[in-house]
């Protein structure tokens, strides 16, 4: 799997899984186990969550896929970028500690390789940047960032912060006009949610269109068109073993230039700065 840097001393796969909806439903729970090991054997290494997803539920099921996949040596711990957020209410000075606790005990691990504030809340960002450093002075995270922060919010942190998760696809370019370029200048990942628009993508007329040219799905030409973006990482979500290894297959495409300059003109990129989209 392709990689991206972050930091002077790291790096993130491109492709990654999304963990939202997840861990909602007790019954549902060992289908979702189930298809995270799947996706950790197919060769997924970056899995995204947060408390926020099914009030922890998300990262239990994360965290008893892991453990089941470390037990039977399917990979090591250092082979995975876990990911997890923490909601704005609990980022203050203290809560922040508090929360990547919880978070490190429902996921079964001793530290988490990203941590990350989850949206700008009412808590003082001076604070919750002061508690996530301290998270990383005591080996509980690797580094930290931010979701769903603008450039202006963007250009108001230190810069430590590794990273930034924000909605991004063909779809939703806004993230084209000033962040990314921002993010670029810095060698800041930005981390694209929902890069098929929820699957929406899949039956866009036009991408169908240009994707059986090329002998894939519409939905895997508009996540092909996320990774093939330059300081961008993709963590879709997915829960069946087809669209596991559908987005794995879209990881390896490379659009000439004719493909995507009909995506331009399908979607095209933004002329003026419009708010952050968020889901």
């Amino acid at each position: 799997m392709r990689e991206v840097p972050m930091a002077p001393d790291m790096a993130i796969p491109a492709l990654g899984l999304g963990t939202w909806r997840l861990g909602e439903s007790s019954r549902e729970r060992p289908a979702e186990v189930a298809a995270l090991r799947s996706a950790i054997a197919m060769g997924y290494r970056l899995i995204d969550t947060a408390e926020m997803y099914g009030e922890g539920g998300a990262e239990e099921v994360v965290g008893e896929a892991v453990a089941g996949a470390l037990r039977a040596g399917e990979v090591q711990r250092d082979a995975l970028f876990i990911v997890s957020k923490v909601y704005p209410h609990n980022a203050s000075r203290r809560g922040t500690r508090e929360a990547c606790e919880r978070s490190l005990a429902r996921l079964g691990l001793e530290r988490l390789d990203l941590y990350l504030l989850h949206w700008r809340g009412s808590h003082p960002i001076e604070d919750t940047v002061d508690a996530m450093r301290e998270l990383v002075d005591a080996g509980l995270v690797r580094r930290w960032g931010v979701s769903n922060f603008d450039t202006d919010d963007m250009a108001g942190l230190p810069g430590d912060c590794a990273a930034n998760q924000v909605y991004y696809s063909v779809g939703e370019r806004g993230p084209e006009f000033s962040l990314l370029p921002w993010q670029r200048a810095r060698r800041m990942p930005l981390m694209a949610y929902s890069p098929i628009d929820q699957g929406a993508l899949a039956g866009d007329k036009g991408l169908q269109k240009l994707a059986e040219a090329r002998g894939i799905g519409a939905a895997q030409l508009a996540l092909a068109w996320v990774l093939q973006q330059p300081g961008v990482v993709a963590i879709p979500k997915a829960a069946r073993e087809d669209h596991l290894r559908a987005n794995l297959e879209a990881a390896q495409v490379q659009l000439d230039e004719e493909t995507m300059a009909a995506i331009d003109r399908l979607h095209p990129p933004p002329r003026r700065k419009t708010p952050l989209a968020m889901i």
